[in-house]
């Protein structure tokens, strides 16, 4: 998945691909990718440096965070990524810890041998689509602390409340109390 530099011959060219999800085998379980990716951008060349400005759309596949089951969340991700030739002084070279980071150079992406990788910049688009907290409905109630049985099921006979132990010794002076009252 590598765009290959040396053919973009003039200053405005358009982009359009569609990648397999089996493509997108994920490192990490945090999601799986459940359509195929559809990347399109357009790329303005100016010099040695790149403008990649697009979107990639999809669907990925992930666990409701309250209720663990699987659900699907539409990907339509826009871009807008400059990129330019990594060199020691650009990327690797020493850095001033008391420059500021500037709002372009979270939209700087460095590249190598005139070659941008793509599977990179949809990865990270897929990264940044997931939802902080992905739930199967707004009214999902989970699972049981106790026994584990999805809620949203059925209902299970486990008593709800929950007593911290540390503060049984608490309770037993209250009792204790009321005895004496009584």
């Amino acid at each position: 998945m590598l765009l290959d530099l040396s053919r973009i011959k003039g200053p405005h060219e358009h982009f359009e691909q569609v990648y397999p999800a089996e493509g997108f085998a994920a490192d990490r379980e945090d999601f799986r990718v459940a359509a195929p990716v559809s990347l399109a951008f357009e790329i303005f060349k100016d010099k040695s440096h790149y403008r990649l400005a697009g979107r990639m759309q999809t669907a990925i596949e992930l666990p409701c965070s309250r209720c663990l089951e699987p659900i699907t969340v539409e990907v339509d991700a826009p871009f807008d990524l400059r990129y330019q030739p990594h060199t020691p002084a650009a990327g690797g070279g020493k850095h001033d810890p008391e420059r500021e980071i500037e709002e372009d150079d979270f939209a700087t992406a460095f590249y190598e041998h005139d070659e941008i990788d793509l599977g990179q910049l949809m990865r990270e688009q897929l990264y940044l689509a997931v939802p902080m907290k992905p739930l199967c409905d707004s009214a999902c109630r989970g699972l049981c602390p106790v026994c584990g049985t999805n809620l949203n099921r059925e209902a299970c006979g486990c008593r709800p409340g929950w007593e911290d132990p540390r503060f049984a010794v608490l309770k037993s002076f209250r009792t204790e109390d009321q005895k004496t009252k009584d």
